[in-house]
C-alpha cells in the first residue's frame, strides 16, 4: 500500500500528465492552421503539383481584353479559380532583349477557393 500511496498525488491536485497533455492538446489547437498550411505546402513540394484548400490571387496580363475572357472562362470551368476580375487598361513597362519596351494590357485577377 505504500507504492500505491507515493504515486497518488495530494488531494486537490490533478495529475502532472494530465496538465501536460492539456497544454499539449491546447497548443495542438492553437498551431492548428499553421501546421496545416505548412503541411500542405510540403506536399506540394514534394509531389511537384499544386494543392488546393490554400488562398492564392493570380495576377496575368493579357494582350486584349477577348483572350482574357477566353481564359477566365476556362479557368471558371475547370474551378480553378473561385472568381476572376478582368481590369482594362493596364500600363506594362518591362525588358524584352535587353530594351525597356512599354505595353497596354489587360490585367487577369483570379483568386482561388
Amino acid at each position: 500500500m505504500d507504492r500505491l500511496d507515493s504515486r497518488c498525488p495530494l488531494p486537490g491536485y490533478a495529475r502532472p500528465s494530465i496538465l501536460i497533455c492539456l497544454l499539449i492538446l491546447t497548443a495542438c489547437l492553437l498551431t492548428y492552421p499553421v501546421l496545416r498550411t505548412l503541411s500542405l505546402q510540403l506536399l506540394s513540394v514534394v509531389t511537384g503539383s499544386y494543392v488546393s484548400s490554400t488562398y492564392s490571387i493570380v495576377f496575368v496580363n493579357c494582350p486584349n481584353e477577348q483572350i482574357a475572357r477566353d481564359i477566365a472562362r476556362a479557368i471558371l470551368d475547370k474551378k480553378l479559380a473561385a472568381s476572376v476580375n478582368i481590369l482594362p487598361k493596364a500600363s506594362s513597362l518591362y525588358y524584352w532583349n535587353g530594351e525597356i519596351e512599354e505595353a497596354t494590357e489587360v490585367l487577369l485577377v483570379g483568386a482561388s477557393f
